[in-house]
């Protein structure tokens, strides 16, 4: 199973081997797509987790405990859909494919699971419709 999430550091967790501990302890494999961490501050890190149902559960679980806070893709990255106008500008600039438009119907339609949160979305759309919360 591979999960994607941004992982949430507060400021004292920063500056421990967590990703370590999940590939050690729980045997979850980590792709680190975007890492924004700095010493003595909060971070963020963008990754694809994976591992067995039970042993990401549990790796989940221990990153809780540890105060690290969990987020789906999806509410990380948004954007105003009944502004849009389906230019097609973001779908463009989107390399991991997230964003596509085409045939039947033409609309912009999202996929929070290729997405990596490389903000090439918010340079690109005219209309600036694009809200990212990843280390902003």
């Amino acid at each position: 199973m591979i999960k994607k999430v941004v992982l949430s550091f507060p400021v004292d967790a920063t500056d421990r081997s967590l990703t370590y501990e999940l590939v050690k302890l729980y045997d979850i494999r980590i792709n680190i797509l975007k890492a924004e961490i700095q010493a003595g501050k909060s971070g963020n890190l963008l990754v694809e987790l994976e591992a067995g149902e039970d042993k990401l559960e549990q790796g989940i679980q221990y990153l809780t405990e540890c105060g690290v806070s969990i987020s789906p893709v999806s509410s990380k990255v948004s954007y105003d859909e009944t502004q849009c106008i389906n230019c097609g500008m973001c779908a463009s600039s989107c390399f991991s494919h997230a964003l596509t438009i085409g045939a039947p119907d033409w609309k912009l339609h999202f996929n929070p699971e290729k997405c990596i949160a490389c903000k090439l979305c918010l340079k690109s759309c005219p209309l600036k419709l694009f809200r990212i919360e990843f280390a902003e």
